[in-house]
C-alpha cells in the first residue's frame, strides 16, 4: 500500500510538471492505481509471452512497448502486439478495490523493443532492418525502440553509451525504423545493495540494475538529439 501511494504521488507530480512518465507493466493489479498517469508502458522479455500481460496491455490507453523474448525472438513480440490490439475480457480489480471483469477495446499503439538476448545483441543496423522488415511483413508499422541495456549491453551498464552511439549513427544516416531508445540511467552511476533496511543508502543510485550516471546520460542524449537533427535535415 505505501509503495503504491508513493508511486502515485511521484507520477502525479510528473503530470503536474508535464514530464512524461513510463513504467514496466509487471502485474495485472497495480496498474489500476496509476495507469492513467503513464505516457508509456513496457512489457518485459520474460512476460511478453504471457497472455495475461497481453490482455492488460490491451486495456491501457498509453502506447506499450513489447520486448523481444530472452532468446532474441522478435516474432514473440510481434504476436503480442497483434493480441494486445484486440478487445479482451479479463478479471481484475475496480478503482475502489472490488473484483470485476473488464472488457477492453484493444490498444493500437503496441510496438517492438529490441533488447538483445542472453547470447547476442540486436541493436546494429542489420538487426534493426530485419526487425523492421518482420514488422512490415506482419502488417505493422516498421518502427521500433532500441533498448541500450540488458542483452544489448551484455548486462554491463557501462556499455550503454557504445550502444547508443551506434543507434545515433543509424539515425543520423537516415534510419526511419528507430523511433526511440531506452536507457538505464540514474543520478549516480552503478548500483548498490539494500542492506539493513534503508540505512547507508546513497541517494540517487540504483538498488536494482546498474545505471549510467547523470553526466553520461546528458552526453548520450546530446548525441542522440544531434542525430535526430541530422535526420530531420534530410527528410525521406
Amino acid at each position: 500500500g505505501e509503495g503504491l501511494r508513493h508511486a502515485r504521488r511521484i507520477l502525479l507530480e510528473c503530470a503536474r510538471l508535464e514530464v512524461p512518465a513510463a513504467s514496466e507493466i509487471l502485474d495485472l493489479v497495480t496498474p489500476q492505481f496509476y495507469a492513467e498517469l503513464l505516457t508509456w508502458g513496457g512489457i518485459g522479455a520474460r512476460t511478453v509471452e504471457s497472455p495475461l500481460h497481453r490482455q492488460m496491455a490491451s486495456a491501457l490507453s498509453a502506447p506499450v512497448g513489447f520486448k523481444n523474448a530472452t532468446n532474441g525472438a522478435v516474432q514473440t513480440a510481434i504476436d503480442a502486439i497483434h493480441v494486445a490490439a484486440q478487445p479482451h475480457k479479463f478479471p481484475t480489480v475496480s478503482m475502489d478495490g472490488r473484483a470485476m471483469v473488464i472488457t477492453t477495446t484493444g490498444n493500437p499503439y503496441g510496438h517492438l523493443v529490441l533488447r538483445g538476448s542472453e547470447t547476442a545483441t540486436n541493436y546494429d543496423a542489420a538487426s534493426v532492418a530485419r526487425a523492421a522488415a518482420a514488422l512490415a511483413a506482419a502488417g505493422l508499422r516498421p518502427r521500433l525502440v532500441v533498448d541500450c541495456s540488458h542483452g544489448n549491453s551484455g548486462k554491463d551498464y557501462r556499455r550503454q553509451p557504445q550502444v547508443a552511439s551506434s543507434v545515433a549513427e543509424q539515425i543520423a544516416l537516415g534510419s526511419r525504423a528507430i523511433c526511440g531508445v531506452m536507457l538505464e540511467s540514474h543520478l549516480a552511476e552503478g548500483k548498490q545493495a539494500i542492506a539493513n533496511a534503508r540505512e547507508g543508502l546513497r541517494y540517487g543510485q540504483s538498488v536494482t540494475d546498474g545505471c549510467i550516471g547523470w553526466e553520461t546520460t546528458v552526453a548520450v542524449l546530446d548525441q542522440l538529439a544531434q542525430a535526430v537533427r541530422q535526420r530531420r535535415a534530410h527528410p525521406a
